[in-house]
């Protein structure tokens, strides 16, 4: 199978669509930074008054890792449309080219057919999250240096210790994989309904926006459906920024506040990404493929 892969990869990074999505992340996260940069220490000084006229803060409060944190933040929003723009093409758009019936023709099963897109789908996928990685993180780092973390939250501050932070990075990377590849995996299935990658992009876009936004309307009747949403768990990353502090108020090192919730809602994630594949497995072994 891993011969399909390389087969797949490929045809993936041959279209110039692919690299439309690396070229557009370098180009938001180095506006944003650019924009920190030029004008950042005001902005901060403006946020931070509140803070400020009760404590003394010392250190580099804009550094690097509260650059990548806002970039993230940012950015994760937006990224799945980037990533169903490969995912939503890799079946529909043999289908449209007329190949689909000729690859389910050759001697190998569907199966593997199927589970190779998928693996091309994923590589690409957390190709582009390590190239948001390295220009949201270390190019961050490079630019603005690094210190202390302080996050503004709406009622309170955290602080996390410059040596307790990388790891809180790489973990998040980790559960922001799982998020695109929920997205990516969504899109994947969608394509197996059309002929034209546009309908399927259009589909998992559309789905994205309609559960985010019932994400934010709190209503009873919509709160019974919020923890089936992947949508509601897309953003769990944020709880490896939430530290636990012992009594003197002081940072507990290598903790995190609500860990069962964050692992919760990895596992969330991982169940939409199983679900998705085999449902699309299931029906391709039993589609007829006319095209």
């Amino acid at each position: 199978m891993w011969p399909l892969v390389g087969i797949e990869l490929f045809k993936i990074f041959r279209k110039p669509r692919t690299f439309i999505a690396f070229a557009a992340v370098a180009a938001i996260v180095g506006l944003i930074q650019l924009g920190f940069y030029v004008d950042g220490e005001s902005y901060m000084r403006f946020g931070m008054q509140a803070l400020t006229d009760s404590f003394q803060v010392e250190g580099k409060v804009l550094n690097g890792y509260l650059m990548a944190y806002i970039i993230l933040q940012t950015l994760l929003v937006h990224v799945p449309l980037l990533i169903a723009l490969v995912a939503g093409d890799m079946i529909s758009g043999e289908a449209g080219l007329g190949t689909l019936r000729l690859l389910a023709a050759r001697p190998l099963s569907r199966t593997s057919l199927i589970l190779s897109k998928f693996i091309a789908t994923s590589v690409y996928t957390l190709a582009l999250l390590i190239w948001m990685a390295v220009w949201a993180l270390l190019v961050s780092m490079l630019l603005f240096g690094t210190d202390d973390m302080l996050i503004l939250k709406s009622e309170v501050v955290t602080q996390i210790l410059e040596k307790d932070i990388l790891w809180r990075y790489l973990a998040a990377f980790g559960f922001a994989a799982l998020a695109l590849l929920t997205v990516a995996a969504l899109a994947f299935f969608l394509s197996l309904f059309a002929e034209n990658s546009i309908g399927p992009i259009m589909a998992t876009m559309s789905i994205v926006i309609l559960f985010t936004i019932l994400n934010t309307l709190n209503l009873p009747i919509f709160n019974s459906l919020k923890p089936f949403l992947f949508t509601t768990h897309m953003l769990g990353w944020k709880g490896f920024f939430d530290v636990q502090v012992n009594e003197a108020n002081e940072q507990i090192i290598g903790s995190v506040e609500n860990l069962p919730a964050v692992l919760r809602s990895a596992g969330i994630l991982l169940l939409h990404i199983v679900g998705f594949l085999a449902a699309t497995v299931f029906i391709f072994r039993r589609k007829d493929i006319l095209s």
